[in-house]
């Protein structure tokens, strides 16, 4: 329908504008009924929709309408799978429509600083690159449905402690190689209607009113056509959030909102053009949602449980299977032990939080799975709303463990020790649990552990139980999706999106997480996650990327489409991947860069391509990657741009970030030619490496040979000396050759030899 928004605009009163930006109630936006403008309804969504049912409390967490619950960020990252999440997005899509929802709040785009962030359930991954490539797929398929989605929490939102008002400080170049690649890949690849702005403050400044975050970078560098809605409560000052570039204050502020952007307007703090600007992208994306509305939109629940279920079972990760004891044979006698197979956890707590259509029994789909020739046995274990041991349920779980040919345990965290609002403080089970393993194995040899959690654990026990099973959050069907995975009626395929460490003090973040009082600051730089592990050459307890099969792999054949390319030029890499084994498979095959050598910090190596493919028992797949600039650049903070160095690169083709089995070379020579000015600090080593000032500085050199090399001093050392004197203090070396009143001239020269213009 054809609009003039800015005609719309123009017949608004400054208090209408105003009170535009902010939320009607806490799920909607405001209309105006006498220019047509509608009111639209957002609600919560990363993996099922949150819509509230009757009256909507002032948190918003009351009980919602029934809906299809997913499997969770967590676990939809461990499927690395592209086209499985952009199915979910659809399927959430279809569900909004059904209900009248406009926008759905997520996907979560967050890196995983630290296991120990208490919503990291919510989020997809340590790493920037799979972050942006999955939070694009769940994006577009929820958009595709003309439905909304707002990628969230923008940006630096890694901790639950103090979340509403600490301030996170991080250095640019960390900050954009880490923190905003997920989102820059995401806004670019599918324009999310919205942008959702976090809680915490950035460097000193709230997100929700931070223009640098809001206008320059996401607005105007990354080209985002959209709005950028607060997280709820997040706006510290509204008029400063409307002229850093937030369109939406949600949810409703009462009014006091709306007073304070026409007093700012009023007295000329804030600019009415300004305003309007914001007001016409917000009718933009209303008018959008309005335009999509389906009205008799519909969905089949039944389809979509079955979806859930299909999803779930690629979201679990094999991390051991000692003596191929998985999968179970459909025979003998099956002990199930542990209250998380009555009691599932299938979901994280907090905002996110789906009331299901259904929900699978764990149980009762491994009974249907196994058939009538297995016998399978049920006993508690432990207390699920304590740490205590509990003797007479820990006796009777080790009396029927004692009489199965194979114990299936099912332990992980309970609500109580991860949810939005409050990180955790460490990595370990309930003693209980743990208790409970090591119990089981002194009287049965033949364990598979299967873990609800929603981030990584600690296991000193692993070596006591022969298989594990990772089935994360696996939503409301994840009991079938157990059953498939236990019994090799489906293959695993899931492979993790994040370290999980023997101990949580290996963590690059654990000194400085959570930080103190109202500030944290992220000294690690870099090195999240793998990206630390393999620097320090810390061995993890499983690594980024891991997850076993049933069947075998094989790679081969790794071919460049050149040795040698610009930075201007794409790099496609293929090779042959086979299922050497005797089951059907899925494997993720998992490109990394190194660069050789660098003038700055980088990380061994990067993950910079995957790919999910599907193969049958003997079948062979080519698989290809393109690389582009940003495949082999860094964030140089002099130019505040992407940069690569000429040179080596390593591409480095695995299975794991440590499973490393095929390697090529490409030399990639820069185009972009940084040009610094000379000054009297340079150092002679820059100025020697650079073979336009290198001849000049010979010439000083060459007029006193007595700066070569003698039997007091050898040529390694008089070179280490020169190498990082700077030219002031070279001066004096040189004599007569070059005095102060003469360096100006010298500099204008070399200046002039690179090119800089002063």
């Amino acid at each position: 329908m054809g609009r003039n928004i800015r005609e719309i605009v123009a017949q608004l009163t400054l208090e209408e504008k105003a009170g535009l930006c902010s939320g009607e109630t806490f799920w909607t936006t405001k209309a105006v009924e006498r220019l047509g403008i509608p009111s639209i309804m957002m609600t919560d969504g990363p993996h099922g929709i949150r819509k509230q049912a009757g009256a909507v409390d002032h948190l918003g967490l009351n009980k919602s309408v029934p809906a299809t619950c997913y499997p969770s960020a967590v676990g939809l990252a461990s499927s690395w799978n592209r086209d499985l999440i952009r199915s979910v997005g659809e399927a959430l899509g279809k569900e909004a429509q059904a209900e009248g929802v406009s926008i759905l709040l997520g996907p979560g785009a967050n890196i995983k600083r630290s296991p120990l962030c208490g919503r990291n359930f919510e989020y997809f991954s340590e790493d920037p690159h799979l972050t942006g490539e999955l939070a694009a797929a769940h994006i577009e398929g929820v958009q595709s449905q003309g439905i909304g989605s707002s990628i969230k929490h923008f940006a630096v939102n890694n901790q639950e402690h103090r979340r509403m008002t600490t301030d996170a400080t991080v250095d640019e170049r960390t900050l954009r190689e880490i923190y905003l690649t997920g989102f820059e890949i995401a806004v670019k690849k599918a324009q999310p209607w919205t942008v959702m702005s976090a809680y915490n403050r950035l460097n000193g400044s709230y997100c929700s009113e931070n223009e640098t975050l809001l206008t320059s970078i996401l607005k105007e560098e990354w080209g985002h056509e959209g709005i950028v809605v607060s997280d709820w409560g997040a706006v510290n000052e509204a008029a400063a959030s409307v002229a850093a570039g937030m369109e939406l204050e949600m949810p409703s502020s009462h009014g006091i909102g709306q007073k304070k952007i026409v007093s700012a307007v009023e007295n000329g703090q804030l600019s009415e053009e300004v305003l309007n600007r914001s007001v016409e992208r917000l009718l933009t994306v209303i008018f959008k949602a309005v335009d999509q509305k389906q009205s008799d939109a519909a969905y089949d629940k039944e389809d979509h449980h079955q979806l859930a279920r299909e999803v779930a079972r690629e979201t679990m990760v094999l991390l051991k299977n000692e003596e191929q004891l998985l999968p179970l044979a459909k025979t003998g006698k099956i002990a199930l032990i542990g209250a998380l197979s009555e009691r599932v956890r299938y979901q994280g707590g907090g905002s996110s939080h789906v009331n299901p259509t259904k929900l699978d029994s764990i149980q009762e789909e491994i009974r249907k799975a196994a058939g009538e020739e297995a016998e399978i046995i049920y006993a508690q274990g432990y207390d699920l709303d304590g740490d205590e041991n509990d003797i007479a349920l820990l006796n009777e779980a080790m009396r029927i463990a004692s009489e199965a040919h194979t114990v299936v345990l099912f332990v992980g965290l309970p609500d109580r020790y991860e949810s939005e609002g409050y990180d955790r403080t460490h990595l370990d089970l309930p003693a209980n649990q743990c208790h409970l393993i090591e119990q089981i194995a002194s009287v049965q040899p033949n364990i598979v552990v299967v873990l609800s959690n929603g981030a990584p654990v600690v296991m000193p026990w692993l070596g006591c139980v022969k298989a594990v099973l990772e089935a994360y959050l696996g939503g409301q069907a994840l009991g079938g999706a157990i059953a498939d995975l236990l019994f090799g009626d489906t293959n695993p395929s899931g492979k993790l999106a994040e370290t999980f460490p023997k101990h949580v003090k290996h963590n690059p973040s654990h000194p400085f997480f959570p930080g103190e009082r109202d500030r944290v600051e992220y000294r690690e730089g870099l090195f999240v996650g793998y990206r630390y592990y393999e620097a320090k050459e810390i061995e993890p307890l499983f690594p980024f990327g891991y997850g076993l099969s049933y069947t075998t792999f094989e790679y081969s054949n790794l071919e460049l489409d050149s040795p040698e390319i610009t930075d201007r030029d794409t790099l496609q890499v293929s090779l042959d991947v086979k299922n050497t084994g005797s089951r059907p498979g899925k494997e993720t095959v998992q490109l990394y860069v190194r660069d050789v050598a660098s003038s700055v910090i980088r990380p061994e190596k990067e993950l910079k391509g995957f790919e999910k493919v599907e193969l049958a028992p003997g079948e062979t797949i080519t698989v290809t990657f393109t690389l582009d600039k940003r495949s082999f650049a860094y964030y140089n903070v002099d130019l505040s741009d992407w940069h690569v160095e000429s040179g080596e690169f390593e591409l480095l083709i695995g299975s794991s970030s440590q499973d490393i089995t095929l390697r090529a070379s490409v030399t990639v020579r820069s185009t972009q030619e940084i040009v610094t000015a000379i000054h009297r600090n340079t150092t002679i080593g820059e100025l020697m490496a650079n073979p336009k000032t290198a001849p000049i500085l010979q010439q000083l050199r060459d007029k006193r040979p007595e700066l070569a090399p003698s039997d007091a001093v050898s040529s390694e050392m008089m070179a280490a000396m020169i190498r990082d004197l700077p030219l002031r203090t070279f001066l004096s070396l040189v004599g007569g050759a070059m005095t102060e009143d003469k360096l100006p001239k010298l500099l204008d020269q070399l200046n002039q030899a690179v090119g800089f213009e002063q």
